[in-house]
């Protein structure tokens, strides 16, 4: 009888055992699938706070439980200084607040190559970041000078899927969303595409003011009737990051001619603006000191512009 009642125990002990494996092979597989859904959507993962920020912003499916005036601030998130600015001593025409109110949408930003990353050096997780994370900053440099800033969100890869095409057809893809964004809002009126560039990270970084930076280069494409117009825009630009930034921008590529693109989507608009902004070994900090700083010259250009 002892016997049987050992045996009946030692069963049930098994029994458990089982269970508890199964309940964590369970709740790691869950774990694995959620963290490559985050993945695929390229969601740029900093914190739990960002996650859940991120995801909110882009996916329709979640309940909105903020408005646009408690937005999480995401410099804050990523524990950057926002008036990085301010360090490199400037004009006064510089420092002078940005007082023009822009009630409807004036910028657009998005990423024709969403997936390009940088390092994961400064990241957890291991993750690596890509080039969407800069729109996020820039959104809200811009918004704190009055301009109200739309960011694409949606998957340049689904519209390249559905069509069949391949990644070089990515600004077809990118293209799609301009026409339909601009038809949403007819207000916008500056196009901004972010990149990376694909050097070495000697050639894409530089320390001004002891401070690391991610280096930039504009690209304007020559095959279209638009193009000096916006050479135009981006040497303004150029012309004030040289000027309180020397040594930031590796300047302004301009490409035409026989198997070149030349066109980039810069024909849709005199203001449409290409940056590379960093390189694959850049790191995250590298790279939002110079969102940072790029956005701001971008929010005083547009105000000389707009008068």
């Amino acid at each position: 009888m002892k016997k049987r009642i050992s045996l009946k125990n030692h069963t049930k002990k098994r029994k458990i055992s089982y269970k508890f494996f199964f309940f964590i092979f369970i709740f790691i597989l869950f774990l694995s699938l959620t963290f490559n859904y985050l993945l695929s959507k390229n969601i740029n993962i900093n914190s739990k706070i960002l996650v859940k920020y991120l995801l909110q912003d882009s996916n329709p499916y979640i309940k909105k439980t903020k408005s646009e005036k408690k937005r999480f601030s995401v410099i804050n998130l990523l524990n950057l200084n926002y008036y990085a600015f301010k360090e490199i001593k400037t004009k006064k025409s510089s420092k002078q607040k940005l007082e023009v109110k822009k009630e409807e949408p004036l910028i657009y930003l998005y990423n024709s190559h969403q997936t390009e990353e940088y390092s994961n050096s400064d990241m957890p997780y291991s993750i690596n970041p890509t080039v969407t994370i800069n729109n996020y900053i820039m959104r809200e440099v811009f918004e704190k000078n009055n301009y109200k800033t739309i960011i694409e969100e949606r998957s340049i890869k689904d519209i390249l899927n559905i069509n069949s095409w391949n990644y070089a057809s990515s600004y077809k893809a990118s293209r799609i969303y301009l026409e339909d964004v601009k038809n949403t809002y007819p207000s916008l009126k500056y196009f901004v595409d972010i990149h990376r560039d694909s050097l070495k990270k000697d050639r894409t970084s530089i320390t001004i003011n002891e401070k690391k930076y991610a280096k930039l280069l504009f690209l304007i494409g020559l095959e279209h009737n638009n193009y000096q117009a916006n050479l135009t825009l981006t040497e303004q630009i150029n012309n004030k990051i040289n000027e309180l930034y020397p040594g930031l921008s590796k300047g302004i590529y301009k490409k035409g001619g026989p198997g070149v693109n030349g066109i980039y989507n810069q024909d849709f608009s005199p203001n449409t603006i290409l940056i590379e902004i960093g390189g694959a070994e850049n790191t995250v900090e590298e790279v939002m000191n110079t969102s940072l700083a790029i956005s701001h010259i971008i929010s005083e250009v547009i105000k000389i512009n707009e008068g």
